[in-house]
């Protein structure tokens, strides 16, 4: 029975510090999820409170998790452990019977795990809550002494350390599809023995002589039996999902509303792109910075571009008002915010390879980017 006691404690508190960890080192991601949630349940008020929701949340996750790893303070922790699990549970029941969202969040982008299997993920963790609450006397009859507080809070100050260079650079950790090394062209890319999308038909026949409605497969519709029969309708319900490459709504369009991404990722030469999903949102503290790579980069023939959502009218008075060399095109928003979690953020590629990623907090000199190139 101890045993059972121990494992329970140490597996709740693994995963809520994996949880916690890899949304914390991904703070905006944290609050684009929130937003998606907000936008769903028609709570556009709260918008505001997405950036600090997402980085408490997960900082309340991996507090509790360290907390049971270390068997610091049960009789408190135990019990918040519960109540998180208490109020996730019964709401991840109702995003999977409703699905506002196709992915929770709940481990970040490390591990998208449908609505459903987040929901029974939940009704066994909630079972080792209840396994740790009733125990919590017996967990902490164990601690003789404070060495559990000092790692504890050790490592949250390692933690807060890796979350505000996160949020100040870009997250240590990239498990989006367009991290560094990511081949673009090969990541929209479908195998050719992927699996293919299958439909199951449901075809409605209404009998002549009788007009009732019957509901027929494939395998046994009436179409050739004209006499007795006419066709009602059809519905197509979906049994078994296709291959979805990582890279699968990657568009950029021109002025003139054309597609083209193609010039770009499959450009020999180095490709400067500066994502910024929304220019009257955009920081400009590094526009000098940025303004002078781009003007090397295209002394040097090299593409340096802009890519955003926001309209070209509003891009071109952004591009008046900051004195911006470089040409603006569009994308999808939501695609700008995977691409980097930056606004705005540059990545370089070449042969469709990103080649490296910078937050606007860090945006290299000519100089920089030639040593680490080996430029000429």
């Amino acid at each position: 029975m101890n045993i059972v006691k121990q494992l329970a404690r140490i597996l709740f508190g693994i995963v809520f510090i994996f949880s916690g960890f890899v949304k914390g080192v991904d703070p905006w991601g944290s609050a684009y999820k929130f937003t998606d949630y907000f936008n769903a349940m028609g709570l556009d008020w709260l918008l505001w409170a997405a950036f600090p929701l997402g980085v408490l949340l997960a900082f309340a996750e991996f507090a509790i998790g360290v907390a049971f790893v270390f068997n610091w303070r049960m009789r408190l922790f135990s019990w918040l452990g519960l109540l998180f699990m208490a109020f996730f549970t019964p709401l991840t029941l109702w995003i999977a019977l409703k699905n506002p969202v196709t992915d929770c969040g709940c481990f970040g982008d490390a591990l998208v795990i449908s609505n459903w299997e987040t929901f029974y993920k939940n009704l066994v963790f909630i079972t080792l809550a209840i396994i740790v609450v009733v125990n919590r006397k017996w967990y902490a009859d164990k601690v003789k002494s404070i060495v559990p507080g000092i790692l504890s809070i050790g490592v949250f100050i390692v933690y807060f350390g890796i979350v505000y260079y996160s949020y100040s650079h870009l997250p240590i950790l990239d498990f989006r599809p367009y991290k560094v090394g990511t081949n673009i062209p090969e990541a929209m890319s479908i195998p050719d023995d992927a699996p293919q999308e299958i439909y199951e038909n449901i075809f409605y026949y209404k009998n002549k002589n009788t007009g009732d409605v019957k509901e027929f497969t494939e395998q046994n519709y009436p179409w050739q039996d004209t006499t007795n029969w006419e066709y009602h309708d059809m519905e197509s319900n979906l049994v078994q999902e296709g291959y979805e490459p990582p890279i699968h709504d990657f568009t950029i369009e021109s002025p003139e509303g054309d597609d083209i991404k193609d010039f770009f990722i499959y450009d020999e030469n180095y490709v400067f792109m500066l994502v910024a999903y929304d220019l009257h949102k955009t920081s400009t503290k590094s526009q000098e910075e940025i303004n002078t790579l781009a003007h090397w980069a295209m002394d040097k023939g090299y593409s340096f571009v802009c890519l955003t959502s926001t309209l070209q009218d509003e891009a071109m008075e952004f591009a008046e008002q900051n004195d911006a060399p470089y040409e603006f095109f569009n994308c999808d928003e939501i695609t700008l915010k995977t691409m980097i979690r930056s606004n705005p953020g540059l990545i370089v590629m070449k042969d469709g390879t990103i080649l490296d990623k910078w937050h606007y907090n860090d945006i290299p000199s000519p100089e920089e980017v030639e040593a680490e190139f080996e430029i000429e």
